[in-house]
């Protein structure tokens, strides 16, 4: 058996993981257009999607781990390929739903975390390492098509096919899959701990859908909450009651544990500080990605006017670097720890993230985003080159399953939780500026403040100034008045799109101080063989 055509297989289903979430990105205006809803509407299904493999990944880890990895890998894919079938024949926004976010995410939750325990069977040593440094390159080349491939097919054809071609991978690679090599089960005493699973898929969802409904309910002062708990939001009882669900669960596995049954988790795991550093990172890295990715195409496709072909071209810089640079960095390990790799990223992240505000103005520079684009994509592919094999090393073969199922738990947390927090900010900001901006206009008189107070104490949505200009035009106001509105939204666009990159930056800021357990030694260095042995579990 070729062990070429059997990283092949791996890295098949891996780019297939990634491929379609950077589709949905810059489809976000056809999205719109063909369902006939908002962008806001578009942002729940993709955070839905993150939010569904988040809460599922350490079950889908379990799962595994009963069924057989090969088993949970082919039973995810069919369950994949399903819903991406459902998604190329959506006709409303709950089929949409259904196909993408949920049995989409239903499937990535049992492929990922078998396909790293998989990789882990079928490679030992350094071509084991290598193998985890390929795939890492391969989900910076999933984005890297993601955006191009999407944007295009969007512009010229449907957004469609690409999951119509998503069913044919999966054909393609459930074929491939009788070349892998089974890695041993693990005895699950109890089986699949069910409490456990409903009570962590819980927890993240309150914690996730509140921050996403943020922008509409308000952070604490009540905007559109449906109620209004002492006065306030709804938002800040839908996170404490989610930190309590989760903190039942974290109750619950120690009286598994105690009673001599297998947990959905063994918090033991968390207490090796390289783990639970990169897994803090895996956070970091996703929110900021997916936080800067919803950002920049609202950019481009509503205040820019580009269609999805040609954001996909303008966005390719991050992509193409963040592919190279992933699968380059691999080679910088032997002289450089993995603590300095990932905090070099972080740091061109900072500087990207500066210079990409500075391009945000009505009239885009192409040159100063196609640099920033760039320099994210160098940040975010040092990032990725050192992770997921810095996790995989901070345990032991038995434990690899389900360090998987919690590095990819992370990373979909990250990526719902940059969606949301960063799409909350983006509407929040949006408000606030134009709600400033004709308060303070001479031009408007204060009946037309007033209904567009009114308007904005609904549902809000990132919309175009055509959009609003038609929306005054129908309300009866002035064309003098109209060009006042159109131009203070204008203006809040630009602030808002600036102060959710910003809120990103902060992101990259407090990721540092996540860093401080990864590797501070190359691998294969006596101090570095140290750390190792002093965070394997016992």
């Amino acid at each position: 058996m070729s062990k070429r055509a059997v990283l092949l297989v791996l890295a098949a289903a891996q780019f297939l993981m990634v491929l379609d979430q950077s589709v949905m990105n810059v489809s976000i205006s056809q999205l719109v257009a063909d369902f006939h809803t908002t962008v806001t509407t578009i942002q729940g299904v993709i955070t839905l999607y993150s939010l569904t493999m988040a809460a599922l990944m350490v079950t889908g880890g379990k799962l595994g781990d009963i069924w057989g990895r090969r088993r949970a890998f082919r039973i995810g894919l069919v369950i994949y390929g399903v819903g991406s079938l459902l998604t190329a024949l959506s006709w409303s926004v709950p089929t949409l739903a259904l196909g993408w976010s949920i049995l989409e995410g239903i499937g990535a939750a049992l492929v990922l975390p078998a396909l790293v325990a998989l990789t882990a069977g079928n490679f030992e040593g350094k071509a084991r390492a290598a193998a985890y440094g390929v795939l890492g390159g391969v989900a910076g080349a999933g984005i890297a098509v993601g955006p191009i491939l999407g944007g295009w097919v969007t512009t010229n054809l449907t957004w469609r096919l690409v999951f119509a071609g998503e069913v044919v991978l999966v054909v393609a690679i459930l074929l491939g899959t009788r070349m892998l090599n089974e890695p041993p089960k693990e005895r699950q005493a109890g089986g699949l701990d069910w409490i456990g699973s409903i009570l962590s898929a819980l927890g993240l969802a309150l914690v996730v859908f509140a921050v996403l409904q943020s922008s509409n309910w308000g952070w604490l002062e009540p905007r559109n909450s449906p109620i209004t708990p002492l006065g306030f939001s709804l938002v800040p009882f839908m996170v404490a009651a989610g930190m309590v669900v989760l903190a039942a669960f974290r109750a619950w596995e120690r009286r598994r544990e105690r009673s001599g049954l297998a947990p959905l988790v063994r918090f033991e795991l968390l207490r090796i500080p390289t783990l639970r550093s990169s897994l803090g990172m895996f956070v970091a890295q996703n929110a900021i990605l997916l936080g800067i990715f919803f950002c920049v195409p609202l950019y481009l496709q509503v205040v820019q006017g580009y269609d999805a072909f040609k954001t996909g071209v303008a966005m390719l810089p991050v992509s193409i670097a963040m592919l190279v640079t992933a699968m380059g960095a691999t080679r910088f390990a032997s002289r450089w720890s993995g603590r300095t790799i990932v905090r070099v990223g972080l740091g061109m992240l900072v500087v990207a993230t500066a210079v990409l505000i500075g391009t945000i103005d009505p009239k885009i520079n192409t040159t100063s985003f196609a640099v920033a684009m760039g320099a994210i994509g160098v940040g975010m592919g040092l990032i990725a080159s050192q992770l997921g094999n810095i996790a995989q090393s901070a345990v032991t073969d038995a434990d690899r399953s389900e360090a998987g199922g919690l590095q990819f738990t992370a990373q979909q947390f990250g990526a719902a939780l940059g969606t949301a927090l960063i799409g909350a900010v983006l509407i929040t900001g949006l408000i606030s500026s134009f709600s400033s901006n004709i308060s303070s206009d001479s031009r408007i008189s204060s009946d037309v403040n007033q209904q567009v107070g009114i308007r904005l104490e609904g549902q809000v949505s990132f919309v175009s100034t055509d959009q609003i200009r038609t929306a005054a035009d129908e309300a009866g106001i002035d064309p003098a008045t109209t060009d006042a509105l159109v131009e203070n939204y204008a203006d809040a666009q630009l602030k808002a799109l600036k102060t959710a990159l910003l809120a990103a930056g902060f992101i990259v800021l407090a990721a540092f101080f996540t860093t401080g357990s990864l590797p501070s030694r190359p691998p294969g260095t006596p101090e570095a063989s140290g750390e190792a042995k002093a965070s394997a579990p016992a």
